[in-house]
């Protein structure tokens, strides 16, 4: 199981990964828009579907571990290890 910190921006112009940031800690967080709006977690669902297709896995391989009602959230994606989903968000 692989864990990615993200750093979701809800209510943007179009669902997208924009790479890679560095938070207030000093940790590698992924930046992710989608068009969702935060309500009734409609933001979480979209960041899920984007996810699970960018990265070639099921949307049931892909949580919300961390972070449900915040920006800052920790994703679980089952059946890929950290190294493989790096190398996977690399080449986009």
């Amino acid at each position: 199981m692989a864990r990615l910190a993200i750093k979701l921006t809800p209510g943007a112009s179009a669902d997208r990964i924009d790479g890679w940031d560095v938070d207030a800690d000093g940790r590698s967080v992924l930046k992710v828009r989608v068009r969702a709006r935060p309500v009734e977690g409609e933001a979480n669902a979209a960041l899920i579907l984007l996810l699970s297709k960018s990265l070639g896995v099921s949307r049931s391989s892909v949580s919300v571990a961390r972070g449900g009602q915040s920006r800052l959230k920790m994703i679980e994606i089952e059946g890929v290890d950290d190294e493989a989903l790096r190398a996977r968000l690399t080449g986009m």
